[in-house]
């Protein structure tokens, strides 16, 4: 279900129609420059090292690679001229991906691990210099041919990006690898050991027991940056302004469950002021685990996140069948409430960190399905390499196999060349709502709707009962509609009537069928806004359909200036108001319509570490922090910053956290007891902190 209004037939008021501002036509909501919307794409993940040796001249030396790759521990030799020449050859074009989201770009440390399988950074997880390219992927006059070599065919690049930790580094051991070194487009700038630069946590591995412990702990034996030192912030601030000045089109960032909140807001605020572009990053969720923390970063953060949530319902319902297929819809309805942005978050099926979803010796249907089921379901389709191919390999390295042909007549394959652009050619898969419409422990049957536009689907994932579905209704009009599948999944076309009623048909064992109509809207109808974290004068882009050619928006009651026009895209600059949650409105004379929940901030944002001493608690009491701007939480007790933490940095009765404040901004603030619904405040007059331009901190006694 997504987060919008439905347009108004006949508005009360349109007293933005007299300052109606035509604008040039601007390119659709589905075209490659749509860089903050991947709502109508579907991306496909490469593993670089293991996807293909397209220029076997940059591989690395030979106590790094096998090129049998028979060592999976090793480089194999995968590189960027290897994506450029299936770009070329129509591999991803002809099965309807549009956005490649690659290993990360940066140069890694060199050589390999003193373990049983001697290790390397083919993953690329193992930075040594963000500002320099991984020479065994090519580059940057590569780098730069496959930007340009993918736009040209109408694909987006998303890089990995992984600002939590350099590479493997031992306290006691300053040869061990390359000790966590870090360097600045050559230059070094310090390591693990003798960190008199303050570059780095010291403060052991993460035990992974709560939030606080995995953010200032080291991740495994990775050297965890201590994101509060300023050299640190502004260095990994201007590494991703050069990526971006290249040319991608999206960030996957890692790990974000183990960086501070507050940092990251502030370095995506940053990134959206300098060039905004889809931003997700990776919460791991277990099987079974729903983590509130996990909604609260993707409602706050000013990024998206991998939808875990999705991929382990998916994963039990198909391919483990722990769950039948009710729970598909509960997730979907339950999601649709947790996530304000729904459709902004990345489905999967499986990816590097996770067994394949295939197995060996067991029906494809089974993963066939879920594709199925990802492709029409809401939120930004993710589809890991090989996955076409049938991949299979449970933990890493096994999940990083080579890619084992480039097979176009897969059903796999063929599934998703059917489903991808339909992404595209129907907004109901891009924009719409979900309704369930016919359910039982093998089928669910559902339908997703944006105005006119209708995608019904049925899956019956049983492999040997058929079910006659009766009583089935859909908002498709009265008529014939073929499979979009075109019978690959064993569909076949079913008959509407005027009143939607579904010809009762039959819905044989391993089936799934997919019926479309897609239709022009005569009003406005938003789907889309993005970025959904910004602030006054930077530009807002609102995708839909019905704009016609003018009109005017609104950011809560504030006219915007609006920069270029099109029948399913504006822009937008915001308008300068006051921070804070606001409605976009758009008006056209034919209608209005609505989205909600636009964070605008105060202006710029630096990260500063609040700190309480003598914050003596209750059992079940937790330290919370208010204060005067929204980001503060506009001094509502129920919008505090919080819990504070207490055992790492801080100890108990110390509390503290890193948050995002506007810079330049006077800040008067408060502690406060929080209890359930109890609360009790500090005493005495507000704490003061004048913020400036850099990233600080600030201590206090409670009062």
């Amino acid at each position: 279900m997504t987060r919008l209004n439905s347009a108004l037939r006949k508005p009360h008021l349109l007293p933005l129609l007299a300052t109606l501002i035509a604008t040039p036509s601007l390119a659709s909501d589905t075209d490659v420059s749509n860089t903050v919307n991947y709502s109508t794409d579907v991306i496909y993940q490469i593993v670089t090292d293991r996807f293909l040796d397209g220029d076997s001249g940059n591989n690395p030396p030979p106590a790094m690679l096998d090129s049998s790759c028979s060592n999976l521990k090793k480089y194999c030799g995968g590189d960027w001229q290897g994506i450029i020449d299936k770009l070329n050859d129509g591999y991803f074009s002809d099965m309807g991906i549009t956005a490649l989201w690659i290993s990360q770009p940066v140069e890694n440390i060199h050589g390999v691990l003193n373990d049983a399988q001697g290790s390397t950074s083919y993953h690329a997880y193992w930075a040594r210099d963000f500002k320099r390219t991984n020479p065994y992927f090519g580059t940057f006059n590569r780098f730069d041919t496959l930007i340009q070599t993918a736009h040209n065919l109408g694909i987006k690049i998303i890089i990995d990006f992984a600002p939590n930790h350099s590479s493997p580094a031992s306290s006691d051991d300053s040869s061990y690898a390359e000790n966590g070194r870090l360097y600045n487009d050559g230059v070094l700038m310090g390591g693990y050991s003798n960190d008199s630069a303050n570059l780095f946590h010291h403060n052991g591995g993460t035990d992974f027991s709560t939030i606080e412990d995995g953010i200032y702990r080291n991740l495994f034996d990775l050297a965890d940056f201590n994101h509060e030192n300023q050299q640190m912030g502004q260095y990994l601030q201007e590494a991703i302004a050069l990526w971006l000045d290249k040319g991608v089109d999206g960030i996957r960032v890692d790990a974000v469950k183990h960086m501070p909140l507050g940092w990251q807001k502030k370095w995506m605020s940053a990134i959206y002021k300098h060039k905004p572009v889809f931003s997700f990053g990776e919460w791991f969720l277990g099987s079974n685990e729903v983590d509130p923390a996990n909604h609260d970063f993707a409602n706050n953060s000013g990024m998206s996140l991998l939808d875990f949530q999705f991929a382990q319902t998916t994963r039990k319902v198909f391919r483990d069948q722990t769950a039948d297929m009710r729970a598909l819809d509960q997730m979907i309805q339950a999601t649709s409430s947790s996530y304000q942005e729904v459709i902004d978050q990345v489905t999967f099926i499986d990816n590097h960190d996770m067994d394949r979803f295939q197995q060996t010796g067991v029906n494809q249907r089974r993963i066939e399905q879920a594709l199925a089921f990802t492709l029409t379901s809401r939120g930004v389709p993710g589809i890991y390499y090989g996955t076409e191919q049938y991949l299979t390999g449970n933990g890493d390295p096994d999940n990083r196999a080579m890619m084992p042909n480039f097979n176009q007549t897969t059903t796999a394959y063929n599934v998703i060349k059917a489903l991808a652009p339909l992404r595209k050619s129907n907004p109901a898969l891009a924009y719409g709502d979900t309704q369930e419409r016919w359910s039982n422990s093998d089928v669910y049957v559902y339908e997703r709707q944006f105005g006119s536009s209708v995608v019904l689907v049925a899956i019956n994932r049983s492999s040997s009962q058929s079910y006659n579905l009766t009583g089935l209704f859909a908002a498709l009009p009265q008529g014939n509609y073929p499979d979009i599948l075109s019978g690959k999944l064993n569909g076949n076309s079913i008959d509407v009537s005027a009143n939607g009623a579904v010809t009762p048909f039959n819905l044989s064992s391993g089936e799934v069928g997919v019926w479309q109509y897609t239709a022009s809207e005569t009003q406005p109808k938003l789907g889309h806004v993005g970025p959904m974290m910004a602030a006054p004068g930077d530009t807002l882009t609102l995708d839909g359909r019905g704009f016609g050619n003018t009109g005017a928006v609104q950011v809560g009651a504030t006219n915007a200036q609006v920069l270029s026009w099109s029948d399913t895209q504006v822009k937008i600059q915001i308008p300068t108001i006051s921070a804070g949650t606001y409605s976009v409105k758009l008006t056209t004379s034919n209608g209005q319509s609505s989205y909600p929940d636009l964070d605008v901030l105060t202006g710029p944002q630096k990260s500063v570490r609040f700190i309480l001493e003598n914050g003596y608690t209750q059992w079940g009491e937790a330290i919370y922090l208010v204060g005067n701007t929204p980001e503060l939480g506009s001094w509502d007790p129920n919008k505090a910053i919080g819990p504070f933490y207490n055992q790492v940095v801080e100890q108990y009765p110390n509390w503290y956290q890193d948050v995002s404040v506007p810079t330049n901004t006077q800040l008067q603030f408060k502690f406060i007891k929080k209890n359930g619904n109890q609360v009790i405040w500090e005493s005495g007059s507000n704490h003061q902190l004048s913020a400036g331009s850099t990233d600080s901190s600030i201590r206090v006694n409670w009062q």
